[in-house]
């Protein structure tokens, strides 16, 4: 008599996780406790009623066990997806990012005391940017403020291209943008909230730095960002003072980030940067806290390779984009090393990668200027790179 009790074919739950028997394997095991039951000569090819009715029961064990993974992964992080991982890193204090908007660091100069409402200004493009609801130009004359574009997208705004006031106001005269601006994305990727859920856990860290720098990957925004120590009594390598921390950091509100920094850092240390903003503690005593913007290195890349036969102008959009995606996922401050690149060149994994040979590969700040030579950057720069600043140079 048929066993009813071990057939095997559910989801089990293990010391390695969770597993279940794939489809296939639940129909042939299927297949043959029916003929267990009805006879060893029973018909049950797939073109029978019996046939699809076991694929029908098949598919419907295969669907629940799918199902019962699916939530039993949803638990973790490093597993969930969709609203599943939205709602397992509340319980580290973040949310998924909704889309984004463009947003760019603004220097407004007039009156001294002269308070701004609800302000906007425009770049060279029309496109309009909102001031933070109240500014008060400082006893310099003068408020650094991060103007937020009023449309999602990509929208781009170059050093010196917000510099007209669409809200005059008595007292305020000139609006610029020193540095460019941050564009907006897309809502956040699974991957990239994965990763952002990483950092958070340094909040409670052993090192004051992590925490700085865990506090501020929270933040909306941010891209992206890196922390600089000199603990010693002379000005480093990168320009930083004694007893200073150095953040750099992309995206972001100025001001959201001087708090989370001043929040987070140990009293008596020094806080280093191009951009500064002053901080009232809960004492209401201001402080200055500075860091900086980093500095964008647009790479190009020439590529000499040998093409074989299979190789087309497919393959080399391949290489390009590869190469490109490479250079962009580098840290802020991380030397671009030129013999990394040969990898993503290989297109390692992708049959396309035996169709060629690369002889030489050069990398430069300017298509002009490449060489064979290591791309080195200071501690306060960020390479970046698409696949049209990636040149190859085909022969046959």
């Amino acid at each position: 008599m048929l066993n009813l009790d071990s057939l095997g074919l559910a989801a089990s739950v293990t010391d390695s996780g969770i597993s279940a028997p794939d489809y296939q394997t639940i129909l042939s095991r299927l297949t043959e406790y029916f003929r267990q039951i009805y006879g060893a000569d029973s018909y049950l090819e797939p073109d029978s009623k019996d046939g699809q009715m076991i694929a029908i029961y098949a598919l419907a064990m295969h669907d629940a066990n799918n199902a019962i993974m699916a939530a039993y992964n949803s638990y973790s992080p490093a597993t969930s997806t969709g609203a599943a991982l939205s709602n397992n890193v509340a319980i580290n204090g973040i949310a998924r990012h909704a889309p984004g908007y463009s947003n760019a660091d603004v220097l407004l100069t007039g009156q001294v005391g002269t308070v701004i409402i609800n302000g906007r200004v425009r770049d060279k493009n029309g496109n309009l940017w909102s001031l933070p609801s109240t500014v008060t130009l400082d006893t310099h004359g003068s408020a650094t403020v991060t103007a937020v574009c009023t449309q999602t997208g990509q929208i781009t705004a170059q050093p010196g291209d917000i510099s007209e006031i669409a809200t005059p106001t008595r007292g305020w005269q000139t609006v610029t943008n020193p540095s460019a601006a941050t564009t907006g994305r897309p809502v956040e990727t699974d991957n990239q909230l994965r990763a952002r859920q990483k950092k958070s856990v340094a909040l409670p860290s052993r090192t004051v730095l992590d925490g700085i720098q865990g506090a501020v990957a929270l933040l909306s925004g941010v891209v992206r960002q890196r922390g600089f120590e000199n603990d010693t009594s002379e000005t480093d390598k990168n320009g930083i003072p004694p007893h200073s921390i150095a953040m750099v950091v992309d995206g972001g509100d100025v001001n959201a980030i001087a708090r989370a920094i001043a929040l987070k850092k140990t009293p008596g240390a020094g806080t280093f940067g191009d951009t500064s903003v002053m901080v009232t503690d809960s004492y209401g005593m201001p402080r200055k806290i500075s860091f900086s913007r980093p500095k964008d290195v647009r790479v190009s890349v020439e590529i000499d390779l040998t093409a074989f036969t299979g190789y087309t102008t497919l393959t080399g959009d391949k290489i390009r984009s590869a190469v490109a995606a490479y250079i962009n996922a580098q840290l802020i401050g991380d030397n671009l090393y030129l013999t990394r690149l040969y990898s993503p060149a290989n297109l390692p994994g992708d049959e396309e990668g035996q169709t060629y040979d690369i002889t030489a590969i050069k990398i430069g700040r300017s298509a002009d200027a490449v060489s064979e030579n290591n791309l080195l950057v200071a501690s306060s720069e960020a390479v970046s790179c698409t696949a049209d600043d990636v040149r190859l140079v085909v022969t046959s």
